[in-house]
């Protein structure tokens, strides 16, 4: 087993090591979600922890690690009550993204209990994980069918595994931790609100600071052992300090004051539910007992909510997360209990409410591990967390001058779009657009199993071993099956696809409330993307060429920001823009295949230009680039953002040549209908209140 780097070399990250250390001490905060660029050493510190936590009484042979004290009546490694305890250290448990579902709730034999009736169960991940930590790297990776059942066990404290009819049931109370790069895409609402605490980190610009990092990581990687021993002093310190944190808890006492302040903040900040407040109750009580008092204070609320509610003040994906600590500060001001225990004392990075108490580090302020620099959070984590509602300000790209270039407009608010979807059956990654052949959803047929049984068809099983039972010498009441005879549930759910979209960004297009518009219909495309678990990709043309604003990738405020700062002007390359999008979906198909792409082209039609040398003009040669997609079947979908009272039509011809659908700005909104019905309702209703009878239409 390789030497983990040590918690306590781990420079800087104050606010990252704080929310570990505190869940050490008392599980019940419900975990941490850390957010930050790559090479940030995320994966790092959660690591380390494992090192740090005491060690755990179990069940001996139990592999459901059931406490001796109170073991779990319904444990199928059971009955416990005279079995001997040991003690073994505390597991971390690594869920893969690619997991699947039986790696991680366990697999039944599904052959020995029907022909047997022997539940034959081989844990997984989550029996594993009880009573310890279950750490997911890239858990904004996760597949939907794996979130949900990490939600069920997380909100009930048990795995269940259902087998046509055959149940087992094992604990699973375990802390959860996961580490992510907002760049590739967010968290499911869900699952994002069953961490109880947030943490930001991004990399130290500092040069001090990186020399440190450098200097700990090479001395880490020459030599792991004796770098570890250097900080096994400090380790077994911390160590102590958590094991009399958990002595203390129980006995540290939250006041009424500090409930009100908790309570005030939540519902200040606008969080759903109760949770947040919850949360924050263990939290500030984790806190007092991590600085070795029995009281609760005003600096352990305020560090609570620094911690426990910026991931829950999120309406969209496209918000950033964060807490206004002003605001923060007032209401703690405004609701300040006469305890007489201040809350205005910075106890800075050393004291109760900052940096966890860290043993002292030889080098300077940074932020170190295996994977690069860190920093503390509030200096910020860069372009794509400028909230989409912003002004636009471009960052992080050269602005290009050319003649009629406008500068940024905002977009309009997003609506509800209907759903677009790919024709036809697809077999990609489970999603919530189009049709496909999944391992979820309703069942349709059956066939003999290509691989691992995952998903019984029983009347299928039974249909086929009915024949042979005869032949097999069946004497008694069971069933004779053996492994040709089981047949595999085919079903039919719904897919993710790779939405592309070819924004045109010209002069014809930039108008200031015509483009805002236009913002808002993309907009409001890409909330549907997230929605459904589509990667996204962003195409823009204007001027002489077309670029990609952004790559395929799972990250939809990604996009949002990209087009949030998206200048407009000049001429109309719409073949140029085709071929891009052509170019990025043949790169995608080798990447991967099983996902369908379904291309959105945003445009009035218009193609303007030189003419080529062959003398093709630019309409012809957009009409070509068209029919290119039409040949390898895209699908694709051109939204209409001709306007004025005099149409071409143009949209509409683009359309028929990639051999897909086109829609107007006003039919793309899914309530389009009804908010004409509510319109001329409305009008209705003011004609009767001013003249007392409805106006004739027009």
């Amino acid at each position: 087993m390789s030497t983990p780097f040590p918690f306590t070399a781990v420079v800087g990250m104050d606010d990252l090591r704080l929310a570990l250390l505190l869940n050490a001490v008392s599980p019940a905060v419900g975990g941490v979600l850390v957010r930050g660029e790559k090479g940030t050493a995320k994966s790092t510190a959660v690591r380390a922890l494992s090192a740090l936590l005491p060690e755990v009484p179990v069940v001996a042979g139990c592999r459901f690690s059931c406490d001796p004290a109170a073991p779990d009546p319904r444990c199928p490694d059971g009955p416990h009550e005279t079995a001997p305890g040991t003690s073994r250290p505390a597991r971390m448990v690594e869920l893969p993204v690619g997991a699947s579902e039986d790696r991680l709730v366990g697999a039944l034999d599904i052959e020995r209990a029907l022909s047997e009736g022997v539940k034959a169960f081989e844990p997984g991940l989550l029996a594993d994980a009880h009573r310890g930590v279950l750490y997911v790297d890239e858990v904004n990776l996760l597949h939907d069918h794996l979130v949900d059942l990490l939600l069920d066990a997380a909100a009930m404290g048990a795995s269940y595994v259902e087998r046509e009819g055959v149940s087992v049931r094992h604990a699973a109370r375990f802390l959860l931790v996961g580490t992510m790069n907002p760049e590739e895409g967010e968290l499911r609402p869900q699952l994002l609100d069953r961490f109880g605490l947030t943490v930001e980190v991004a990399a130290s610009r500092e040069p001090e600071q990186r020399v440190e990092v450098v200097r700990r990581r090479l001395a880490y990687d020459d030599e792991p052992t004796g770098f570890a021993a250097r900080w096994a002093e400090e380790e077994t310190a911390l160590r102590d300090r958590i094991v009399a944190a958990r002595a203390l808890l129980p006995e540290v006492r939250l006041g009424d004051a500090a409930l009100l302040r908790i309570a005030a903040t939540c519902a200040a900040f606008e969080v759903d539910g109760m949770r947040a407040d919850i949360v924050m109750a263990r939290t500030a009580t984790a806190l007092a007992a991590w600085a070795g008092r029995t009281d609760v204070l005003a600096e352990d609320v305020r560090q609570a909510a620094l911690l426990a509610l910026p991931h829950r003040r999120r309406r969209n994906p496209f918000d950033a997360p964060g807490l206004d600590e002003d605001k923060l500060d007032d209401t703690l001001d405004e609701f300040k209990g006469e305890d007489g225990d201040g809350g205005d004392d910075d106890p800075g990075p050393d004291g109760p409410g900052g940096g966890g108490g860290i043993p002292p580090q030889s080098g300077p302020e940074g932020s170190e591990g295996s994977e690069g620099p860190d920093t503390p959070p509030e200096s910020g984590s860069g372009q794509d967390d400028t909230p989409v509602e912003a002004e636009p300000e471009p960052q992080g790209q050269p602005r290009r001058g050319g003649a009629g270039e406008q500068s940024a407009v905002r977009a309009a608010e997003p609506f509800r779009t209907k759903t677009l979807s790919v024709p036809g059956l697809g077999e990609g990654a489970a999603g919530r657009r189009s049709r496909a052949r999944t391992e979820h959803g309703r069942t349709t047929g059956s066939r003999q199993p290509r691989g691992a049984l995952t998903k019984l068809h029983l009347a299928a099983t039974v249909q086929a071993a009915a024949p042979h039972q005869r032949a097999r010498g069946r004497s008694g009441p069971g069933l004779v099956v053996r492994k040709d005879d089981l047949r595999q549930a085919t079903r039919e759910g719904r897919e993710g696809n790779l939405v592309l979209f070819v924004v045109d960004a010209s002069g014809s297009m930039a108008a200031r409330r015509r483009m805002s518009a236009v913002k808002g219909a993309v907009l409001s495309l890409l909330l549907d993307a997230y929605q459904r678990r589509d990667k996204v990709g962003l195409i823009t043309f204007r001027g002489k060429e077309a670029e990609v604003a952004l790559p395929p990738t799972s990250s939809v405020d990604a996009a949002a920001a990209r087009l949030e700062s998206l200048p407009t002007g000049g001429r109309t390359p719409l073949a140029a823009g085709l071929l891009k999008a052509h170019d990025v979906l043949r790169v995608e198909r080798m990447r991967d295949p099983a996902r369908r792409p379904l291309l959105l082209v945003v445009t009035d039609g218009r193609a303007t230009g030189a003419r080529t040398a062959g003398g093709a003009d630019p309409v012809a040669l957009a009409a070509r680039a068209a029919r290119l997609h039409a040949s390898e079947g895209t699908a694709s979908v051109v939204v209409d953002c001709e306007s004025g009272p005099v149409r071409l039509g143009l949209a509409a011809s683009l359309a028929a040549d990639l051999e897909g659908t086109a829609i107007t700005l006003d039919e793309l909104r899914a309530d389009s209908i009804a908010g004409l019905v509510r319109d001329v309702q409305r009008d209705v209703q003011q004609d009767r209140a001013h003249n007392g009878r409805p106006r004739r239409a027009a």
